[in-house]
């Protein structure tokens, strides 16, 4: 987890985090764990807290914008995997909570 990540965690408190069942720790790939998520449609779950209004991920340690961790961490999701700090969708949950636009990391050099 990125230090920007761990001082912000408005992603975590803003969207959904649904994702593929089969992601869940119910599976011998799967990663997840079941007793953490919620039935979203019949191939989907989500991250409990994070399909209801206000929005608070239950695996979210911390205080928004001050010091935040997952504590699943190893074994989150690919929706969380794949989020990216300074992204348009990171900015705009930043935003929400009241906290500055950041922007993306460069990619390394090499890679574009």
């Amino acid at each position: 987890m990125s230090q920007v990540c761990q001082a912000c965690g408005a992603c975590c408190a803003h969207f959904r985090v649904s994702f593929y069942w089969g992601e869940t720790d119910l599976q011998a790939l799967g990663s997840v764990p079941e007793a953490l998520t919620v039935p979203v449609s019949p191939h989907r779950v989500a991250m409990r807290g994070t399909e209801v209004k206000p929005v608070r991920c239950v695996a979210l340690t911390g205080e928004i914008g001050c010091s935040v961790a997952c504590s699943i961490y190893e074994l989150r999701s690919t929706t969380c995997r794949d989020f990216e700090a300074g992204t348009d969708r990171c900015n705009q949950a930043r935003l929400a909570h009241g906290l500055d636009a950041i922007e993306a990391a460069a990619p390394p050099e090499g890679v574009s």
